[in-house]
């Protein structure tokens, strides 16, 4: 099992009920795909928090 990552806050890497498991809805090139493979996809420019609160902060 895959150590807890940027990966699993982003909002970006969503489950797929027609694989069943997470994955990352970003195209990847070939390096950084096999970074992301292998859990050390530590510094990933697309991320971004799913934070599904923050369209709430920004009513008030």
């Amino acid at each position: 099992m895959r150590g807890r990552s940027n990966c699993d806050t982003c909002v970006h890497y969503i489950y797929d009920d027609e694989l069943g498991y997470y994955v990352c809805e970003v195209n990847l090139d070939e390096d950084e795909m096999v970074k992301f493979m292998q859990g050390t996809f530590d510094d990933c420019h697309y991320y971004r928090l799913d934070d599904e609160y923050g369209i709430v902060r920004k009513q008030n």
